[in-house]
């Protein structure tokens, strides 16, 4: 090996593709992006996941598994809760029968720290601090289930 025969390392870096620059680029007439179509176009040509109107993959697949938000007990605010006669007890049949929660609703929270003025008998999964505590001071039991 001579000192003439030695040649420079290679760059690490690949050089970038520089389309648009004629018919000697490499790359010639339409520059790399074919004939005519969506993705011979400038700009964006839609989602990852566009299937050109067939029904995606992920919409034909069986949705599995866990979901977050499913098993959320519905939140009833102590302002709702005031349509109710004095004594009465109230639990998450009483109230779906008022309309308050929805029949597919399987839990109840009890939210809010407004004023209640009536003496109530609240059953529910679960009570914020505030709400349990008002409650209470106007006389009823918040019972938890």
């Amino acid at each position: 090996m001579s000192l003439h025969e030695i040649k420079a390392a290679g760059s690490k870096r690949k050089k970038r593709k520089r389309v648009g620059r004629g018919h000697g680029s490499g790359t010639g007439k339409t520059s790399g992006a074919g004939e005519n179509g969506q993705r011979a176009r400038s700009g964006s040509f839609g989602s990852v996941y566009f299937e050109g109107g067939q029904t995606p993959l992920f919409r034909r697949l069986p949705k599995r598994g866990f979901s977050p938000g499913r098993n959320k007990p519905a939140e009833v605010n102590l302002r709702q809760l005031t349509v109710f006669d004095d004594g009465t007890t109230v639990d998450i049949e009483v109230l779906r029968e008022a309309g308050i929660v929805r029949k597919k609703d399987k839990k109840v929270k009890i939210i809010g720290n407004e004023k209640l003025e009536k003496r109530l008998t609240v059953k529910a999964a679960g009570f914020s601090a505030g709400a349990a505590k008002v409650i209470e001071e106007a006389g009823g039991k918040a019972e938890k289930i």
